[in-house]
């Protein structure tokens, strides 16, 4: 978990004691939900790890998931620039809208890449019978690396002779399976994009 926030520097008297809340997935960046944090739920959220607001109607700390189990782990929190609402990062366990959605946000833009990586960590970890992505683990780090190379030239070849829907599914297949043999060599999406960004400039 990672912060650098010190609760009594807070502006809890702005809105009587009460910090709107931002969640956010940390893997896929999208926004989950909005709620309402004080001072004691914030402690709690940083003491357990895991996500609890004050519960505006119950007049109460809740702690989200405590009935459906769909808890959010905490991964991160950090306020503003005028120290009057949160920004928490977390992982959640399951849908995090009651409606059974991912979102309380229906339309809330995320990072398909990474829901992408997700489920492919999903997939290698459990290995459900029938799944292509099964057959590919279980065929080894080599002939994964050949099924990208193959994509590659594949993902070339339509950018010179073939039209954009034929580039850009060469280009899905290409990233699905580099996603893969990341996997298969016990990296991630997410260490490609570290490198990335510290490249910039």
């Amino acid at each position: 978990m990672t912060t650098s926030l010190t609760i009594d520097t807070l502006a809890w008297d702005k809105q009587n004691g009460l910090l709107p809340v931002i969640v956010q997935d940390a893997d896929t960046l999208r926004v989950l939900m909005l709620g309402y944090m004080n001072h004691e739920a914030l402690a709690t959220t940083l003491e357990t790890g895991f996500v609890t607001f004050y519960s505006r109607s119950k007049q109460r700390l809740w702690k989200k998931g405590e009935v459906s189990g769909n808890v959010l782990t905490l991964v991160a929190v950090e306020t503003d620039c005028d120290s009057d609402t949160l920004l928490v990062q977390a992982r959640p366990t399951g849908p995090t809208c009651h409606l059974g959605r991912v979102s309380c946000f229906p339309d809330a833009p995320g990072d398909g890449l990474a829901e992408l990586s997700l489920l492919i960590e999903q997939r290698e970890r459990e290995r459900p019978q029938g799944s292509y992505t099964t057959k590919l683990f279980e065929s080894g780090v080599r002939r994964i690396a050949q099924k990208v190379g193959e994509e590659g030239v594949e993902t070339a070849l339509a950018a010179v002779a073939q039209d954009d829907a034929a580039l850009l599914g060469e280009a899905a297949d290409l990233l699905y399976h580099l996603i893969a043999l990341l996997r298969a060599r016990g990296l991630s999406l997410d260490g490609a994009k570290a490198v990335l960004a510290n490249r910039r400039g």
